[in-house]
């Protein structure tokens, strides 16, 4: 078929319909006969009793019982956590303080070594500054390490010797200090070596006694806490067996209460099911007898109409070649003219209700000849590209396929306000795509209802589904609408055994 613009256009005469309006089969659904419907009446519904108090109450006792789990759940937990910030937490931070200090008290060491050594460097009030900042740093240790620690009575004694401890070293060597100043130098030497080394060895004595005492409340609490989980899991897993079980009892019976309304709902589930296919199988059937009538109609307009308005016509020439009074010459040729203009969309109307080139040339020539129609009633420019290949096509395809773009070209006419339109089909992995768009205003898709449609979209759908097809619209409100349909071909062996 190649590309085939089709901008043929011309003006909608008076009284001419759109090609959809005079050819488009109406998708009405045939009543499902009372007698197989008489399982789905509104009393056989209102016999069925709502099981929504049921549910209710069901749903309340599980909630009721959750939440009771919940708080006892987060009572226990929250206990748990305020041990473990109480004791761990603050044993942790207190130990940290006391390795601080003893990282001190051995910087102390080497520092006093080396002050204290002949060759030093530095003369000895020149430590004085490094001494300060590490008594700074000390006293800051010892401070946050007894606002951290957990009260006992043998910590509470050391941590009292170490404040002692403490004041009497930093005295001893500030006296030191005092004697290097005063230019006694052996003796703040002799000083250091006998009794601050001393102290500070008592301070390394208390400070590692309380890290041991820390380690010892850690293992304490460490116990403690595996105790009480070990209490919180039984209590819990005692919470649980009964949660369980009253869970299981009201599970129970709301599952014997529901029972048997949930069999009528199966039972008229199954009805409905059938019912549904029933209706699908009255609504195809309703499209076949609709196709035949309208097979029937344009023959019938073609044959017989048509000949009776041949023989007028003949008639009218006949008259006119007899007679020679010239006004009734002109009334002739005007009636003529009008007989040859309703034989012209008396053919017209035929083909829109079933084209005969359809039967006579394939799927591939009706169309374009629909398209150029289409284009010269409604002035709306029809793109056609793409080719067919009918012989892979079911042989009810061709008619559907066609009153599929009959119907959708008929909605860009109606509803889009579109001065364009592309209709593309082609043949890709083993299927026949079918793609109608516009350049209109568009609509914007509101859910299932939108997915439904009106009538022709029904239609539409319904075509596309018996074919083994699929449908899809995509819409924008002022990005134009585009109609895809996808049809399985038929392979070879399928086409043959068809024939």
């Amino acid at each position: 078929m190649g590309s085939i613009p089709r901008d043929e256009a011309g003006t909608v005469t008076p009284g001419t319909r759109s090609p959809a309006a005079s050819g488009a089969a109406p998708d009405a659904l045939l009543p499902v006969p009372e007698s197989e419907a008489q399982h789905l009446t509104p009393e056989s519904l209102a016999a069925i009793p709502s099981p929504s108090r049921r549910l209710w109450i069901g749903l309340c006792i599980v909630l009721s019982i959750f939440v009771v789990f919940a708080v006892y759940a987060t009572h226990e937990v929250r206990w748990l956590e305020q041990f473990q910030g109480n004791v761990v937490q603050r044993n942790r931070k207190a130990s940290l303080q006391l390795l601080r200090l003893q990282s001190d008290i051995y910087l102390l060491a080497i520092s006093l070594r080396e002050m204290n050594e002949s060759q030093s460097r530095y003369p000895i009030p020149e430590w004085e500054p490094e001494f300060n900042r590490l008594h700074r740093d000390m006293d800051d240790a010892i401070r946050l390490e007894a606002s951290y620690a957990v009260a006992m009575v043998a910590a509470d004694d050391k941590r009292a010797q170490l404040g002692v401890a403490s004041k009497v070293f930093w005295e001893s060597l500030q006296r030191a200090f005092a004697l290097a100043r005063a230019g006694q130098v052996g003796a703040a030497r002799t000083l250091v070596q006998s009794e601050v080394e001393s102290k500070r060895g008592v301070l390394s004595e208390i400070v590692a006694r309380l890290l041991v005492l820390n380690d010892q409340a850690q293992a304490e609490a460490a116990g403690t806490i595996n105790a009480v989980y070990g209490s919180v899991k039984r209590e819990i897993l005692i919470v649980v067996g009964v949660l369980f079980l009253l869970a299981l009892a009201t599970g129970l019976y709301t599952l014997q209460a529901n029972r048997k309304t949930f069999e009528k709902l199966q039972h008229l589930a199954e009805q409905l099911r059938l019912q549904s296919e029933q209706l699908r199988r009255l609504s195809w059937k309703l499209i076949e007898v609709q196709e035949e009538t309208l097979r029937q109609v344009s023959r019938d307009l073609h044959d017989e109409f048509g000949q009776i308005l041949t023989a007028i016509g003949a008639l009218l020439s006949r008259a006119g070649r007899k007679s020679t009074d010239m006004a009734l010459l002109q009334d002739l040729d005007l009636v003529k003219t009008i007989v040859q203009d309703t034989l012209q969309k008396v053919r017209d109307q035929s083909q829109m209700f079933r084209p005969a080139i359809l039967d006579d040339f394939g799927l591939e020539q009706t169309l374009e000849w629909f398209v150029a129609q289409f284009s010269r009633q409604t002035a709306i420019k029809v793109h056609l590209e793409g080719e067919i290949t009918d012989g892979r096509l079911s042989p009810e395809a061709p008619i559907h396929v066609y009153r599929i773009v009959q119907e959708a070209l008929s909605n860009v006419a109606r509803h889009s306000g579109a001065r364009e339109a592309w209709l593309k089909i082609v043949e890709r992995d083993g299927s026949l795509h079918l793609e109608i768009r516009d350049n209109g205003t568009g609509f914007q898709p509101r859910g299932e209802r939108s997915r439904s449609g009106g009538v022709g979209l029904m239609g539409m759908r319904e075509r596309t589904e018996h074919l083994n097809g699929s449908l899809e619209i995509r819409s924008a409100t002022g990005r134009g609408t585009e109609v895809s349909v996808r049809i399985p071909l038929s392979t070879e062996g399928e086409v043959q055994k068809q024939k």
